[in-house]
């Protein structure tokens, strides 16, 4: 029972990141997630209290995926400028996963505390990772300067799922030029 139980919450989940990659949060509703797992209403229930509750469960099981994948390819990285690069570049090659693209939305979307405080912890790590290759590269400010260097890697998410003129590889590595020249400032 308990297996099954698991299987079950591991399909609303998958549902829930279909649902916020396709339409945001406004597409993450019980009614959308029964309909996608061919659930009752009413089981959907059993699992999760609210929206909240599965935005709040989908921060917990994917960020720390997400964040662990930036965090190896950082740490395969040489220099600190080389962190830097894979810091932009590992965020933007995951903008096509689902997953990530479900993080995006929540990030987007109006959050709880509980739920704001696991994705700022998440984030915090990355954080911390991308301040000190900064500091590596003698930033006097390095905990701006990684502020702003992922409002450069934010836009060029946004740029990618937009569709933009540009093709992705291009988008990413305008990124990437403009985070290493800037981080050099």
């Amino acid at each position: 029972m308990a297996e099954h139980r698991s299987m079950q919450r591991a399909a609303l989940l998958d549902a829930a990141r279909s649902l916020l990659s396709e339409g945001g949060t406004e597409a993450l509703t019980f009614p959308a997630l029964a309909e996608r797992t061919g659930l009752a209403r009413s089981s959907v229930y059993e699992y999760f209290r609210s929206r909240a509750a599965v935005v709040e469960e989908l921060c917990e099981v994917d960020f720390p995926v997400w964040a662990a994948d930036v965090s190896a390819a950082m740490e395969r990285a040489g220099t600190a400028e080389a962190k830097v690069e894979a810091y932009v570049r590992q965020q933007l090659e995951l903008v096509g996963d689902r997953r990530h693209r479900a993080v995006v939305a929540i990030s987007a979307s109006e959050l709880d505390a509980g739920a704001r405080e696991k994705i700022r912890a998440a984030h915090g790590g990355l954080v911390a990772m991308i301040v000190e290759a900064l500091g590596e590269l003698g930033h006097a400010q390095p905990r701006l300067a990684a502020m702003l260097l992922q409002g450069v890697v934010d836009a060029a998410v946004r740029r990618i799922e937009l569709g933009a003129a540009e093709e992705p590889a291009a988008i990413v590595d305008a990124a990437v030029s403009m985070a290493l020249r800037g981080v050099r400032g």
